[in-house]
């Protein structure tokens, strides 16, 4: 089938992800920051590729994007109170690899960004999640004026509860929490689906089955 690269390769949805890739028939390339990860994530059924997204430049996602087909966006600076890495890696690890994707002819980019994000921030939000905000926020932006295949995905409060199977997908949903496991089930689905093209959805836990609610929102 396909080589998909996975940027944040070594995070929560996307160890989730790859197991689903290869069932399907796609060869999974884990784009995280150490060697260390490289046992684990080949439990998971993918390959590793070394990248520091927080020190890497363009090059360097060049580099690691070689050869793939399409790429799915999950890496994230994660709830640590550190502003500078909401930039870092929430902001310009997407903008450089939706540059290396388009200097290296791949189109196909689905990313992972966050419920509500271009809604403005409460009065009494910390600096941090306003800098999450933002980061989240102008990443999308320029994913959607670029010339990439893209599907944007923003999911709710994510939990490791097990997969329900059932979603709620549209442009604007109410906030609620879905699982890693049926965010990485949604990628998959989107990624098999050119129809999702173009297109950002928010996404909860509800009572569509995803296969059934991917279509939905396409028709």
């Amino acid at each position: 089938m396909s080589t998909i690269a996975v940027v944040g390769g070594h995070g929560k949805i996307a160890m989730k992800l790859h197991p689903l890739l290869v069932e399907a028939g796609h060869t999974s390339i884990a784009l995280a920051r150490s060697e260390a990860y490289r046992e684990e994530i080949a439990s998971a059924g993918a390959g590793l590729r070394v990248l520091d997204i927080e020190r890497a430049g363009l090059a360097d996602f060049e580099r690691a994007l070689e050869g793939v087909d399409a790429i799915v966006f999950t890496a994230g600076g994660g709830p640590d109170g550190n502003i500078e890495r909401k930039r870092t890696v929430d902001l310009e690890g997407s903008l450089n690899a939706q540059l290396a994707a388009a200097n290296l002819g791949i189109s196909r980019f689905i990313q992972v960004s966050a419920h509500g994000v271009d809604n403005p921030v409460a009065p009494d939000s910390t600096a941090v999640w306003e800098a999450y905000v933002d980061a989240k926020a102008h990443a999308d932006r320029s994913l959607r004026e670029s010339e990439l295949a893209w599907t944007i995905l923003r999911p709710g409060h994510l939990t490791d509860e097990n997969p329900s199977g059932a979603i709620l997908l549209g442009e604007t949903v109410d906030p609620g929490s879905i699982t890693r496991a049926d965010v990485a089930a949604l990628i998959l689905e989107v990624l098999h689906d050119d129809r999702t093209i173009g297109r950002q959805w928010e996404a909860v836990n509800g009572s569509v089955p995803i296969a059934q609610a991917v279509t939905a929102a396409v028709s």
